[in-house]
């Protein structure tokens, strides 16, 4: 029997659904990650973040959803939703083309998406994508993590993520340049290989304009909280 890839990033990280498929046998699967869902500690409330994402698809050809976004007090401070066509076209990586709509902060803005999927040398699980929105306004997203397995259940995870801009929209808090910078360390036990509860430390840095606007709202624009949540997939 021949096999067919299956995109690695799923298989290695153990995050998704997994089928070899003979060549005239290419079933159709679907994944949905919850990487992260939690709860983070901070001086005023504790407000509640998410990182989601699924996909529905064959060995080489998927549709995506990501979403990912952070409430607190009741309200949403930050939304958005990518809805994305992926095609793996090398080993460990796939190539990704949609859309992006944010609905919070401020009025809703929608983006086209180019984007990077894959599992970088090092087992480096890599996101990137290039967005290009309304008015002229660019944006760039490069995130990274790893896992360190300290046990066969107890596991370590650092991420990190950058976000760039190309020009200022004050009325969404972002500034031109070099936006904003996220790092995580997340320490999770997987009680199951499907679900895992985690504690850790999330940082969060505002640099520029963003830091300015930030201020001007009254709002830190260096935060590290305590979180506690879970991650797991079906």
């Amino acid at each position: 029997m021949n096999k067919k890839w299956v995109p690695p990033l799923l298989l290695l990280s153990g995050l998704g659904q997994t089928a070899f498929a003979a060549e005239s046998d290419d079933p159709l699967l679907f994944s949905l990650q919850f990487d992260e869902l939690e709860i983070r500690d901070a001086e005023d409330n504790e407000p509640f973040a998410w990182d989601v994402q699924g996909w529905l698809g064959y060995d080489l050809d998927k549709f995506y959803f990501k979403t990912e976004g952070e409430r607190a007090d009741g309200e949403t401070e930050s939304s958005e939703l990518q809805l994305l066509y992926s095609k793996a076209v090398a080993p460990f990586w796939d190539m990704q083309i949609g859309l992006r709509q944010d609905f919070s902060p401020g009025d809703s803005q929608s983006w086209v998406v180019f984007g990077v999927q894959g599992l970088a040398p090092y087992f480096f699980e890599v996101d990137t994508a290039l967005f290009i929105g309304e008015s002229g306004q660019t944006g760039l997203r490069l995130s990274a993590e790893y896992e360190l397995l300290l046990t066969q259940k107890l596991i370590l995870s650092p991420s990190l993520e950058v976000n760039l801009y190309g020009k200022n929209d004050q009325e969404r808090g972002i500034g031109s340049g070099l936006s904003d910078l996220e790092a995580g360390l997340r320490l999770r036990y997987e009680i199951k290989r499907e679900f895992a509860p985690y504690i850790g430390l999330n940082w969060e840095k505002k640099y520029g304009d963003t830091a300015d606007f930030a201020s001007e709202d009254g709002e830190s624009s260096d935060d590290l909280q305590v979180v506690l949540g879970v991650k797991a997939w079906f």
